[in-house]
């Protein structure tokens, strides 16, 4: 109908005056269609993610994939809606504040802080950008928030119970170790988690009358030295502790020197046990990072993070590789098999 307008009009006046009324014409409407088409693009979101190892990682790129593939769920593409602005510490304590701030000052909608050296460098660079916690191990006794059912501030997320899991898993250790009264405990000395994680494993070795020795790990290079430490003590098993920086960085090196050393050993983390380890009881790791997603999506959608309950697994998975008892020459109990959600033969 325009066009016929122009047309229409045009022949009613001067052949230079309608040339000119035609040219107008024309770039008011291409550039009406290109208003309209550039208002149907979705706008682009931008995310932050702050992670503990490397893209090269495997545990890293695993834990990455999950949180992607969870916004993709929820219909974030990344490139059509979606840029995700990643950032990796490599297992280097003093680049988690520097690339926190680096992110900061990017301007992104929110911030996924995966382990609790990145939600520590989220806090301190932001009050203001949402912190969405991929996997904090005790968010209370950390500082991240106050309060479990309601935030009150700008971080919220998921709780992997490390603190109160500690006790349980010293606990299935004895039950397939029962003549170990001397225990190891491997723990990254420099992890802000220690202290709750460390305290609590003690506690229960208390009331079940254990020793434990806590050999001083800080890096990857202190991991053999600590497993020389455990035989010098002379430690008969072995509880792993979660730490996102050290340990999760070189889970295949410690399951193969507890292999080495025979020490019957349980882990956090279901990917030890996966890899050859002996016993692990948690939760999902790769679970808890896709559900992280769901954060960002209500964030983005205009949720405050205050009004976004912390939230804690329900779901615990007890693992035995009995591969792993056969090498060191263990025999795990039947009423411990009995109670096992997988076992790895």
């Amino acid at each position: 109908m325009t066009l016929f307008w122009i047309f229409d009009f045009g022949f009613s006046i001067g052949r230079s005056k309608r040339k000119k009324i035609f040219c107008i014409a024309l770039c008011a409407m291409l550039c009406a269609l290109c208003v309209s088409a550039e208002a149907q693009q979705p706008k682009m979101r931008i995310v932050g993610r702050l992670g503990s190892g490397s893209p090269s990682d495997p545990i890293s790129a695993a834990t990455f994939d999950a949180f992607r593939q969870g916004l993709g769920d929820l219909g974030w593409t990344e490139g059509k809606n979606l840029t995700i602005e990643a950032r990796w510490a490599s297992g280097e304590a003093g680049r988690f504040v520097p690339l926190a701030t680096e992110l900061v000052r990017m301007r992104v909608e929110v911030i996924v802080a995966a382990g609790v050296a990145a939600i520590r460098a989220s806090k301190q660079a932001t009050a203001g950008v949402p912190v969405v916690m991929a996997a904090s191990g005790d968010p209370l006794g950390q500082g991240f928030v106050t309060n479990l059912a309601k935030p009150e501030a700008n971080i919220t997320g998921l709780s992997l119970m490390t603190r109160e899991l500690a006790g349980k898993r010293l606990e299935l250790l004895s039950e397939i170790a029962p003549e170990a009264k001397h225990m190891a405990v491997l723990v990254n000395s420099a992890s802000p988690s220690k202290g709750s994680q460390l305290k609590e494993a003690e506690a229960a070795a208390r009331f079940m009358n254990l020793q434990l020795h806590a050999p001083e790990v800080r890096g990857p290079k202190d991991l053999a030295s600590a497993f020389s430490s455990m035989r010098k003590a002379g430690t008969r098993a072995l509880l792993v502790l979660a730490d996102a920086v050290v340990l999760e960085r070189n889970q295949q090196t410690i399951v193969d020197l507890a292999l080495k050393h025979r020490l019957p050993a349980i882990y956090p983390w279901t990917s030890y046990t996966e890899i050859g380890g002996l016993m692990s009881y948690g939760t999902s790791i790769l679970d808890m990072h896709r559900r992280s997603a769901y954060y960002v999506d209500r964030i983005l959608r205009g949720a405050k993070p205050a009004d976004l309950p912390v939230e804690q697994p329900t779901k615990f998975e007890f693992i035995v590789n009995l591969k792993a008892a056969k090498q060191i020459g263990l025999t795990i109990p039947p009423n411990v098999l009995a109670r096992a959600d997988k076992v790895i033969r």
